[in-house]
């Protein structure tokens, strides 16, 4: 009697994982298409042979208690040796049985749009348009694919099942396979007189508008998920998805980092050094602001809640205005006395160039904007 252990290469207490993992790895190195020659397919049917037995519990009981594990059987191992038991082994699972015709009908691809916004739209929100071309149910045949009055046929190459089986001869036997039919393409029937518009595939191109609400809060790169919006499957079948991912295009005055806004307002040097209040124009209307006396260059006035509204939660981020301080460059005699007395008043009619610390002024501003990055 063989020693199935032995031809497998695993121990007598192995499990039915360890036996499959063998019998793979062996078959794959041994099989025909491989490695031919009589001495590759012998050693093949050998290892066959013994996962044929050791996988089965009953035959490996009688084989470990020394008797025939075929005996009592109506089949010896060229017959009872499955085409699915082999594709079992290869593949780890059951080969594919009879699976009958598909549908006709299936379910249609997500489709992506890009939609372009201004920086308002994305501060508040609003109903936008967006222009798709995608496949549609066709109206002529209502997606059956069909020309109206006429319908479909069973297939008479596979009687409706979808599937044709062949025949082939192995060194194991005969095997028997299942393909898809080509003659209805697995659908296991025959559409008669396809619908000229659709040519049968029930769907048909078309462009249409459709109205979105953009929530406040978007930003470039955001989806937004339409369910049942993008296209109509094969058959009429239902529709896939749309997504629409935004792209909000630049602003001339405002910029924006996560949700707050940010500008830049000019300030009269007179303005900065008495302190005034500006009225600046914003997404939310025209609004004050009130300088402090001593305004420097690059100050910050934040008005708390004009900025972005939050995507997910309430409320909004704020407006961050950057003072950019001016200094005359063409004054008249009148201003050039006026600011010669004001210096004068201030001791600075010769002053003198102090180097500021580095971390306060300009050089200190600009490394705290390149470590806020």
């Amino acid at each position: 009697m063989n020693d199935y252990y032995a031809d497998l290469g695993v121990s007598r207490d192995a499990n039915a994982q360890d036996i499959k993992k063998a019998y793979h790895k062996r078959a794959r190195r041994l099989h025909p298409d491989v490695n031919p020659g009589p001495e590759a397919e012998a050693e093949f049917k050998k290892v066959s042979q013994a996962y044929d037995v050791l996988s089965d519990s009953t035959k490996r009981a009688a084989y470990d208690r020394g008797q025939d594990p075929y005996a009592g059987a109506n089949q010896n191992f060229g017959q009872g040796f499955s085409f699915t038991d082999i594709m079992d082994a290869f593949f780890g699972g059951a080969a594919a049985g009879s699976r009958g015709p598909r549908s006709r009908t299936q379910r249609g691809q997500d489709a992506l749009v890009r939609l372009d916004i201004d920086l308002r739209t994305a501060v508040f929100g609003n109903q936008e348009t967006v222009v798709i071309d995608t496949a549609t149910r066709c109206a002529t045949c209502t997606g059956s694919g069909s020309q109206p009055g006429t319908g479909t046929r069973t297939c008479s190459s596979c009687s409706g099942r979808g599937e044709v089986q062949s025949v082939q001869r192995s060194f194991l036997g005969q095997v028997m396979t299942t393909r898809p039919c080509p003659e209805c393409r697995g659908f296991g029937e025959i559409i008669e007189q396809p619908c000229v518009d659709c040519a049968g595939d029930g769907r048909i191109r078309a462009r249409r508008d459709l109205t979105i609400k953009v929530p406040g809060g978007v930003d470039s790169g955001t989806r937004i998920q339409l369910s049942g919006e993008g296209e109509v499957g094969p058959g009429g079948g239902g529709a896939g998805d749309l997504y629409v991912e935004i792209a909000v295009r630049p602003h001339d005055t405002f910029r924006r980092r996560g949700d707050d806004l940010h500008c830049s307002v000019q300030v009269p040097m007179t303005a900065a050094a008495l302190g005034a209040t500006l009225t600046v124009e914003t997404f939310d209307g025209p609004t004050e602001v009130d300088l402090q006396a001593g305004s420097q260059p690059q100050d910050t006035v934040t008005l708390d809640g004009q900025g972005v509204t939050h995507l997910r939660g309430s409320g909004r981020g704020d407006l961050i205005v950057h003072l950019d301080v001016r200094v005359p460059t063409k004054l008249d005699d009148n201003q050039r006395d006026l600011l010669a007395r004001l210096a004068e008043e201030r001791g600075e009619s010769r002053p003198e160039g102090r180097l500021a610390p580095a971390n306060n002024g300009f050089l200190g501003k600009l490394k705290e904007a390149f470590s806020a990055r």
